[in-house]
């Protein structure tokens, strides 16, 4: 090959790439690289149009480069018609280094972005679930008491077999803490969460042959703490435990008023991980009636129980009343959230 041609000193404005000519003509679309049949000169190939053998325009050669252009124009050039022509005219190792890079910074840069755009949305996400968390904890003095403990409840389908229930409040206990509402190791076992305020109401059935008391513990803790001790009830099954009853509230002159530690014959306690409460109910016979075959509501409800809370359907009492209580509660913490600060 003929020595290259060393280009000339650069006019200010000037473009680094030659002039286009007509089709034909010397430096041409049409015309011929390295000559052809009828013996016509080779067209000069200029520099930078022979990456892998231009030598930098210097005396003595040097590293391989592109001429160097401000970055805004380099930029500005380097479209996907630009890239695949200058990749064709490489030599075949050359390209297929190139293209394994432009796939690399490619992939790179789309995984970037996605990772960007799922760590934002995820902190956002995050950020929104712990502003409700926060909120929930002061709901028990800024919501009415009935939108806590309505004054009925509806069971469509909540009774054994699939009735019906209906669910009367009768007492309403005042907020205070939580000394007299746990038997000692159930308060122990709750002592992680902290107690902020109990919240306690009994409601009766439509027969009044069972009375219910419903509790909503509002917690001091975090939401991990929250997380961990509701993955220690699931995973312990502290649910079930006939040593771990919450205590009913007995409201005087009302057919709850004998409803004590020793009536107590099914209950639930609900560790929520994702909001500062802990909700329970247990149920009892409202003619105040001992109970020693106590079964938790999972196991009163449970395909086959015969124990007298099971056929009462004191589990379904238990169980139904702390689903709509904790409904609620979680409506109540959706909707603060949705309001302006």
């Amino acid at each position: 090959m003929p020595p290259q041609p060393q280009r000339p000193p650069r006019v200010a404005g000037e473009s680094w790439f030659p002039p286009a000519s007509p089709a034909g003509e010397p430096g041409g679309a049409g015309a011929p690289d390295r000559g052809d049949a009828s013996g016509a000169a080779p067209r000069p190939r200029f520099p930078w149009e022979d990456w892998e053998n231009w030598d930098g325009g210097r005396p003595g050669g040097g590293d391989r480069e592109l001429p160097r252009l401000p970055l805004r124009q380099r930029l500005r050039r380097l479209t996907p018609r630009a890239v695949v022509e200058r990749l064709a005219r490489m030599r075949p190792p050359v390209r297929t280094a190139a293209v394994a890079g432009c796939l690399v910074l490619g992939l790179g840069l789309l995984g970037g972005a996605a990772a960007g755009s799922w760590l934002t949305g995820d902190s956002g996400q995050q950020a929104a679930v712990d502003r409700e968390f926060t909120r929930a904890r002061g709901l028990w003095h800024s919501i009415p008491v009935d939108t806590i403990f309505p004054r009925s409840l509806s069971g469509d389908g909540a009774g054994p077999g699939g009735t019906d229930r209906t669910w009367v409040r009768i007492a309403v206990a005042p907020d205070g803490d939580c000394a007299a509402a746990f038997d000692p190791l159930l308060a122990k076992v709750l002592s992680p969460a902290g107690c902020e305020r109990l919240l306690r109401a009994t409601y009766v059935d439509a027969t009044s042959s069972s009375v219910t008391t419903v509790g909503l513990v509002v917690t001091r803790t975090d939401r991990a703490a929250m997380k961990a001790l509701h993955d220690r009830f699931e995973r312990e099954n502290l649910g079930d435990r006939a040593d771990l009853i919450p205590r009913p509230y007995a409201a005087p002159d009302t057919p709850a008023e004998d409803f004590g530690d020793a009536q107590r014959a099914s209950w639930t306690v609900r560790v929520l991980p994702d909001l500062p409460a802990v909700v329970y109910a247990v149920s009892g016979f409202a003619d105040g009636r001992t109970v020693s075959d106590r079964l938790s509501a999972e196991e009163a409800t449970a395909d086959g129980a015969t124990a007298a809370p099971a056929q009462a359907g004191l589990g379904h009492d238990a169980r139904g009343i702390a689903d709509r209580v904790e409904r609620g509660f979680r409506a109540a913490a959706e909707n603060a959230e949705k309001e302006p600060e």
